[in-house]
């Protein structure tokens, strides 16, 4: 970073305003200490920095900052990161980058009263929802309020090093897609390298193995003891949070339950943005069911896709399956209930899940159900079920 973009970068700082004084640790000092920087009150802006690594002795981003503040009494402050050639050019880019990612983040903050487009809708037992913005390195927590979204809180996190769209093992990127936490992993249990502790999440899931995507532990974790926080893209395809962070937010994650939407860019809109694209396809959902249990079999299987895929069945086995087993059923009663509706990132549909009590003449069960909903001609149709 040369000179004019050090300077562009303390006074992005400045322009916060509200937003910075609305942020949460080191950000809202990090951004007081820039604002001071680009004012020119360098012995400010140090007494600033020295508050902020008082706070947090690990934060390795006030320490370069704070060193070019002692070098700036010296000779001008020329660039960002003016520090012996012996430390690695490597992790100084981090540095940079993670500054530059953090008060972007900030300064594009997403109003109070907006929702990301991809969190439709959340279920009652769903307390909690967690969405990543990729290209911002931001996890945001969204509170459930009535089925809608609402944002709580948001964090700095790093990826994977080679950046998101995994699709093999070892390629050392983050998945995209909708997935869920599946189990908490504590403290005691790991290596210092997790920080305060993981939550594992379900990775790859069932759309990830239709497109022949492998790999595995994808976690959402802490980092060492000794350091705060770790560059924009460092991890081997993990979510990282700052351990504080990962603390924060630890005790609102539900196992098996909480969704974790992962997009390359989350787009905010009006809360009513939404609400056709929910009304229309919760319509349709009662139209499956409806259908399913009069059972005409036909006017059911009209709801599935051309493109339908189910545990290695197509539409026409999954057709065939369904007209043998109605053909043995004198009535069928279904009910769900906890409903959610997850756009998935890059795809054009729908994760919908449920609970569904399924009651026939010869059967009955409950279960978890996931489909995947499409638009087709106008019309919403299922392009994969299975147990969730």
């Amino acid at each position: 970073m040369n000179a004019a973009q050090w300077r562009a970068l303390a006074a992005a700082a400045a322009l916060l305003g509200a937003g910075a004084a609305a942020a949460a640790g080191p950000e809202k000092a990090l951004a007081s200490v820039l604002a001071a920087i680009e004012q020119n009150r360098l012995d400010l802006a140090l007494e600033r920095v020295d508050a902020l690594l008082a706070a947090h002795p690990n934060f390795r981003l006030g320490h370069l900052i704070r060193g070019d503040l002692l070098l700036a009494r010296t000779q001008p402050l020329a660039t960002f990161g003016n520090v012996p050639k012996t430390v690695p050019q490597e992790r100084l880019e981090g540095l940079r980058a993670e500054a530059l990612t953090r008060l972007r983040a900030m300064r594009e903050r997403p109003q109070a009263d907006r929702v990301p487009r991809h969190v439709l809708l959340l279920d009652s037992t769903q307390k909690h929802a967690l969405a990543v913005d990729s290209r911002r390195s931001r996890l945001y927590l969204l509170a459930n309020d009535g089925g809608r979204p609402r944002l709580v809180a948001d964090y700095y996190v790093t990826l994977g090093k080679n950046g998101v769209e995994k699709t093999r093992e070892g390629d050392q990127k983050t998945p995209l897609g909708v997935y869920r936490v599946v189990a908490s992993l504590p403290k005691r249990k790991l290596s210092d390298f997790y920080g305060s502790g993981a939550f594992p999440i379900d990775y790859p899931n069932a759309w990830d193995r239709k497109l022949g995507r492998n790999g595995y532990g994808i976690w959402l974790h802490g980092t060492p003891s000794d350091t705060y926080s770790r560059p924009p893209r460092a991890s081997d395809g993990c979510l990282v949070l700052a351990n504080a962070d990962l603390e924060a937010i630890a005790s609102r994650l539900q196992v098996g339950v909480t969704p974790v939407v992962i997009a390359d860019e989350l787009e905010w809109v009006p809360p009513e943005a939404l609400e056709a694209d929910r009304r229309s396809l919760a319509a349709a959902l009662e139209a499956w069911r409806a259908d399913w249990e009069s059972l005409d079999t036909e006017r059911y299987l009209a709801h599935y896709s051309a493109r339908f895929q189910s545990g290695g069945q197509g539409l026409a086995a999954w057709a065939e399956h369904k007209r043998r087993v109605n053909a043995r059923k004198t009535w069928i009663q279904v009910r769900l209930s906890s409903v959610s509706m997850l756009q998935y990132p890059r795809e054009n549909f729908v994760v919908v899940s449920f609970e569904q009590d399924y009651r026939s003449s010869n059967l009955a069960n409950v279960m978890r159900k996931i489909q995947y909903w499409t638009r087709e001609d106008g019309r919403w149709k299922i392009l994969y079920e299975g147990n969730g």
